[in-house]
């Protein structure tokens, strides 16, 4: 069916109007980030600075360990990110070949435990990382967010498997491979986009994360960027607005590079989830 010129216009605005909508916050930070002290508190803010400055850069690392912040959110997010995919592959592949009452409760399970709020899981999380003695670690914040990720990407994953054919894992069963060779050899590589996108959520969701690593860490030299932002704000809740917008805006900048790089594979993985053949 054809859409009429009205109706396909009508879409395009919608479009722009949503990504205007997502694209403000940053471009707002981005100004703010390179705009003085005295344009910052002008009554009359304007989009463009009209005399550009570096001086909350500068002044944003001088106050706060910036890089040693960003070095922690580096590892915990990668390291969660690596073993919650790891992890969840083979979990997925299980689930999704092996159909059963028992597979449909677990999927169900992982489901319903995404809408678990984070203060009902912190205090018996605080106690198993205590009596492993974990507290005030980055290994143990990368525990927690493997924890945390693991669901979502056991949901994802297993709907990428079921799009993988099973007739080619029956054809390497035919040519004698095992269940272990036929996974790393035959499903993992047609799973890669799938891999990639999920590794990527989990990175994202990790080097966001706020409450964990505010509550887990107590050590300034083990924080981790989003905890080291709240430095920012003075004793009565006033943001040191140039260095504090400075920051952020650096500390966004990860997401963005990691996200451009893998865009494609992230498409791919997108669509190959979302077909059942």
């Amino acid at each position: 069916m054809r859409t009429s010129p009205r109706a396909r216009a009508g879409q395009y605005l919608a479009l722009l109007a949503y990504l205007v909508f997502l694209a403000f916050p940053f471009l707002w930070l981005l100004s703010t980030a390179f705009k003085p002290p005295r344009e910052l508190a002008t009554l009359h803010p304007t989009w463009i600075p009209h005399d550009p400055t570096l001086g909350n850069f500068r002044q944003a690392f001088d106050e706060q360990p910036l890089l040693r912040a960003a070095l922690n959110s580096l590892v915990a997010a990668s390291g969660a990110a690596v073993i919650a995919v790891v992890i969840a592959t083979p979990m997925a592949y299980v689930m999704a070949r092996h159909r059963s009452l028992l597979g449909r409760a677990a999927t169900g399970w992982v489901v319903v435990s995404q809408a678990f709020p984070f203060v009902l899981l912190i205090i018996p999380l605080f106690l198993v990382l205590k009596n492993l003695r974990l507290i005030d670690s980055v290994a143990g914040l990368v525990l927690v967010y493997v924890v945390w990720a693991l669901p979502f990407a056991l949901w994802m994953l297993t709907g990428y498997v079921r799009a993988v054919p099973a007739e080619l894992e029956e054809a390497a069963a035919v040519d004698g491979a095992g269940r272990l060779r036929t996974l790393v050899s035959v499903t993992a590589p047609l799973l890669a986009p799938g891999i990639v996108a999920t590794a990527l959520f989990a990175f994202i969701t990790a080097w966001n994360e706020f409450f964990f690593a505010l509550v887990l860490l107590k050590t300034p030299e083990k924080q981790t960027l989003p905890v080291v932002l709240t430095h920012f704000l003075g004793a009565e809740g006033v943001a040191d607005l140039g260095p504090l917008a400075a920051a952020a805006f650096l500390a966004t900048l990860p997401s963005l590079v990691v996200f451009a790089v893998v865009q494609r594979r992230i498409t791919g993985g997108v669509l190959a989830g979302a077909v059942k053949s």
